[in-house]
């Protein structure tokens, strides 16, 4: 639940309007399951519709697949197109859930997902978070990005269209993870244990070294590539300790693993460790059949570091100050 505090979120009304219309278009569906599906869709696009607006974005709700009526019968769809930028989709969830569910045939052609949490009357909806990717069904919510870096996105894409970025350039996390809370419990959003990103089985190796647990806090996240490179996703883990003779210095470790059942990195997934100015200090590329790629170095506290991962012409940097 920690984790989950530092999410900014958004609660509002949702309106007569939208659950009149949910209500009528839920009752037009064949099963009770497929009018339940309907019914909580229309809310969440609906009460994102509203807070975008609010915001400042041009949406067209009436021009997005799930205000067809044939759409919503053919797929579980809840996108919400937002003028010259794409579609978002909004997948709804009830109250006190720990997954989104994100079904297989929306996990590509958004330009993000946002869970949408409808409460048990119905009548309002919080905003819990958003990720650009999606590549898996089930995304645990605490992975989850603050809503306000939605905003940042969106603001990003419409710099992007309007030719104000060059079209490669790489968008750096605007957070800066900071080791030195991992040693109170204190970690960033989307950081998550080991057993919850990796497979059951590198996870259990990872706990085969009880010397190690003791010595070393850990955490893992998600990295997604998107569409670019073919929605290619590797899981990072980083570990950390203080040095037993200095309390000022830190030894680090940095590795990437296959996850979704996979069982090798993907070919040429290239990874570098860089100073401060940005220099590549250390660098390794997965080769076939590489199973984990691992870097270890140390680091002086008030040093700052990035690690960046790039696939295909996909980069992603990850910030750390020591």
């Amino acid at each position: 639940m920690s984790e989950m505090a530092t999410i900014s979120t958004f609660t509002g009304p949702i309106s007569t309007v939208a659950h009149r219309l949910a209500q009528a278009w839920s009752r037009q569906q064949g099963t009770p399951g497929k009018s339940q599906q309907v019914f909580f869709n229309t809310l969440s696009v609906s009460f994102m519709n509203f807070y975008l607006e609010c915001m400042g974005f041009e949406t067209d709700i009436e021009a997005s697949d799930s205000w067809n009526p044939v759409e919503q019968t053919l797929m579980d769809v809840a996108d919400l197109l937002i003028k010259n930028l794409g579609k978002l989709e909004c997948r709804p969830v009830l109250e006190n859930a720990q997954f989104v569910y994100v079904p297989p045939e929306v996990q590509s052609n958004r330009i993000g997902y946002v869970a949408v949490e409808i409460s048990a009357s119905f009548q309002s909806a919080k905003l819990l978070g958003f990720v650009k990717e999606v590549s898996i069904d089930n995304l645990p919510i605490n992975q989850l990005q603050p809503i306000d870096n939605l905003l940042q996105h969106l603001e990003f894409l419409e710099l992007q269209t309007n030719q104000l970025l060059p079209q490669n350039w790489d968008l750096s996390h605007q957070n800066t993870v900071e080791l030195q809370k991992w040693f109170e419990n204190i970690f960033a959003s989307g950081w998550s244990t080991i057993e919850s990103i990796l497979s059951t089985e590198t996870a259990w190796q990872f706990r085969s070294g009880e010397e190690e647990v003791k010595k070393y806090v850990e955490r893992a996240k998600l990295i997604n590539f998107g569409i670019k490179a073919n929605r290619g996703t590797v899981g990072i883990v980083v570990k950390v300790s203080h040095d037993e003779n200095n309390c000022d210095e830190m030894k680090i470790i940095v590795e990437l693993h296959p996850i979704n059942h996979q069982e090798h990195l993907p070919d040429f997934l290239h990874v570098m460790i860089l100073d401060e100015e940005g220099t590549a200090v250390m660098e390794a590329k997965a080769q076939k059949e590489h199973k984990k790629i691992t870097l270890e170095f140390n680091a002086t506290v008030g040093d700052n570091f990035s690690v960046k991962i790039a696939l295909a012409d996909v980069s992603i940097i990850e910030n750390f100050a020591v």
